[in-house]
């Protein structure tokens, strides 16, 4: 089973930080990767019409974003730049990320990831 999965909220899909389904905004199902790879490149070139920006982290996840859509964050007294990804997954997984390479730590800020560096 694979997913072709679109979010939308603060990070790059690649953080895979706990709480990262909640950004959720696209879950299509197919029984093979074919069928999925070929869902998710038509759901990239749309994406690449209307969003300027996007950085490809391999062939089966990316993240597009335009420098004016940003929201404020009353916490980090700053705007943070909002995200539309895209990823296929493999029953629920990275089809190439091991398993404990997720994060599993409390939801985190992007502003708290940037302080931190």
């Amino acid at each position: 089973m694979y997913q072709v999965i679109k979010l939308y909220g603060d990070f790059e899909p690649w953080w895979f930080l706990e709480g990262w389904q909640e950004d959720i905004v696209m879950c299509q199902n197919f029984e093979d990767y074919t069928q999925a790879e070929r869902f998710y490149q038509q759901e990239w070139q749309k994406l690449f019409q209307i969003l300027p920006q996007y950085e490809n982290r391999t062939d089966k996840m990316s993240v597009f974003w335009d420098p004016k859509e940003q929201r404020w964050c009353e916490e980090c007294d700053e705007f943070l730049q909002q995200y539309h990804s895209l990823l296929i997954l493999e029953q629920e997984l990275v089809a190439w990320l091991p398993q404990q390479a997720v994060v599993t730590s409390k939801r985190v800020k992007a502003c708290h990831l940037r302080k931190a560096e």
